[in-house]
């Protein structure tokens, strides 16, 4: 998946994305990370064929996305949006069913039920699978929603800010859920993130952003850096290996000076 040249603004002058390239690491987790702004969600969107950039393509093995059938496209990727709800009362199972809709246009096959079951047991819901939404926790929700993208099988999945108002233990089984999709799955995964360690700890790749534009890109080590830190948040913020892993220290962080 590549976008390219992507420039889109809400407000004339104000571009929220720049002029904004990018390609895909197959087979990956990208993390995007950046200051309120930066332009995340919107690039996210684009790529998800929720916005329409005022210019650029996003490519999708050589298919424009903006141009293609959407059922076509919604085979090859899926997106789990920041403000994802239902106000309908749905049960578990039945959330996780509508992953299958661009299969079966809702006459689920013995297949599609097969897959449902797999992806409720996946994310370790199956135990809760006739339960109301509103009767679950945030956290067993969100993976509720997580198997939902999961069950539509799709090569790209695209996650917008998945672990607000999670705590820990939720979120790490958020990220370890989609670490498992990409290893184990073979899932292409994006995902918006505010948290630079969790970044470093499990996305393959992290793009950096600032003012609509990618100031950073690369893995972990290259990007979680004092430098790297700075282009993007226009902090000095103090960096250290731990584990074998770059941690921020970003309660420690002070205005980086001329950023």
């Amino acid at each position: 998946m590549r976008a390219v040249d992507l420039h889109h603004e809400y407000t004339a002058g104000a571009p929220v994305l720049d002029t904004v390239s990018l390609d895909l690491d197959k087979g990956r987790v990208t993390g995007l990370i950046g200051p309120n702004g930066a332009g995340k969600s919107t690039l996210l969107s684009a790529m998800a064929r929720l916005l329409t950039p005022q210019s650029g393509q996003v490519l999708l093995d050589g298919l424009d996305i903006a141009t293609a059938p959407p059922r076509e496209v919604a085979k090859r990727l899926t997106v789990l949006r920041q403000d994802a709800r239902v106000t309908a009362r749905l049960s578990v199972v039945d959330l996780v069913r509508f992953g299958r809709f661009p299969h079966s246009r809702g006459r689920l096959t013995a297949r599609d039920h097969e897959v449902v079951e797999e992806y409720l047991t996946h994310v370790g819901l199956g135990a809760l699978r006739d339960r109301y939404l509103d009767e679950l926790s945030g956290g067993q929700r969100q993976r509720a929603f997580v198997a939902m993208v999961l069950a539509q099988e799709t090569e790209i999945v695209l996650l917008d800010e998945p672990l607000n108002n999670l705590d820990m233990e939720h979120a790490a089984t958020t990220m370890q859920l989609l670490r498992h999709a990409c290893d184990d799955l073979g899932r292409t995964v994006v995902v918006v993130l505010h948290d630079v360690n969790v970044a470093a700890a499990f996305c393959d790749t992290i793009v950096g952003m600032r003012e609509g534009r990618i100031v950073a890109h690369g893995p972990a080590h290259s990007v979680i850096t004092a430098e790297g830190l700075r282009e993007v948040f226009g902090l000095q913020i103090p960096v250290h290996e731990i584990g074998g892993r770059p941690v921020a220290l970003h309660w420690g962080a002070t205005a980086a000076v001329g950023a």
